[in-house]
């Protein structure tokens, strides 16, 4: 609110997606109010888990004003290795297979850390470099399966989908821990600031003193390591990895920041808006799912809503140029 206490534009594009959220829980209730069973926002919070991670990196990437399209062949050579990894070390965590989960976060850190060098030390465009860089991880992820499927077979493990705390599955809670690590870091930490910092104009920060390039690094670093975390939450759900275990997470987690209502051109937004940007557009996958309607209603949805977020949270009188 301004200081007169109205209710301002800026005040209506911050609460926008959350009032959306909590129209689409009312609308899809009213339609069919088995929507609203604890079982059924299980359902919802287990989808929305990994994608929440890789999310959660990406908006590193889009608070800096960058864009990283790495996820999907980036999620899929962690989910593989990682199951590789598990069952050399055991099969199960008992026996050695923990050893996997610490591995493959330092992977995912390490493919992008190469994916942000790529991009600063060569000059390449962010959206070119990451694109790139994920068709390389799945062209690694095919010559590593031979085209086929890992298992696992650890009950323990799977556990993470199949234990339930107050009717929800472990791994909702894990993805909640590592919001709360990204959210200290957006908040808490010098990192953090400097994200808002480049996106909010990299040339005022690079004359301040700011290493520009480093953040830049650093930021796809971290996006990484919870694109890791989304592999491991993943293979947690289906039980396997193979080439195609990062499909379709590319357009849903862009999807889910922007509707959620970070900025594309950086500098505003953060991990509660892509927070409740997942749980929107799992929300609207999950609803249309209940009342019946098909596939091809619930992409035209999400693409609707797509421009719609973005026409609301641009403001254009200070858009000169299009590009």
């Amino acid at each position: 609110m301004d200081l007169t206490g109205r209710f301002t534009r800026e005040d209506a594009i911050r609460w926008a997606p959350l009032m959306v959220l909590i129209a689409l829980v009312i609308l899809f209730t009213a339609i069919n109010p088995q929507f609203l069973s604890l079982r059924n926002f299980a359902r919802i919070t287990v989808a929305a888990a990994p994608a929440l991670m890789v999310a959660v990196g990406v908006t590193f990437i889009i608070l800096m004003g960058s864009i990283d399209l790495s996820m999907e062949g980036v999620l899929s050579f962690t989910a593989v290795l990682f199951c590789y990894a598990f069952v050399k070390f055991g099969g199960t965590l008992a026996a050695g297979g923990w050893i996997a989960l610490p591995l493959i976060l330092l992977v995912g850190a390490v493919v992008g850390m190469i994916n942000g060098l790529i991009h600063v030390k060569l000059r390449i465009p962010s959206f070119m470099a990451s694109l790139a860089m994920g068709f390389v991880a799945t062209g690694a992820t095919v010559l590593l399966t031979g085209g086929g499927i890992v298992k696992i077979d650890d009950d323990v493990f799977r556990g993470l989908l199949t234990y339930r705390l107050l009717g929800f599955p472990l791994m909702v809670y894990v993805a909640g821990i590592f919001v709360l690590i990204a959210w200290f870091i957006q908040t808490r930490t010098t990192l953090g600031r400097n994200f808002y910092a480049v996106g909010g104009g990299e040339e005022l920060a690079h004359a301040s003193g700011l290493n520009v390039k480093r953040v830049r690094v650093a930021g796809f670093t971290l996006a990484g390591v919870f694109y890791a975390v989304a592999a491991i939450l993943q293979v947690a759900k289906l039980g396997q990895a193979e080439s195609v275990t990062g499909a379709n997470f590319m357009f849903i987690s862009i999807t889910s920041v922007v509707v959620g209502g970070v900025a594309l051109w950086g500098g505003v937004g953060g991990v509660w808006n892509a927070l409740v940007g997942v749980l929107i557009v799992n929300v609207i996958n999950n609803g249309m799912v209940v009342i019946g309607l098909p596939d091809y209603v619930q992409d035209g949805m999400l693409g609707l809503l797509v421009i719609i977020a973005v026409v609301l949270s641009t403001d254009r009188r200070a858009v000169t140029v299009v590009k």
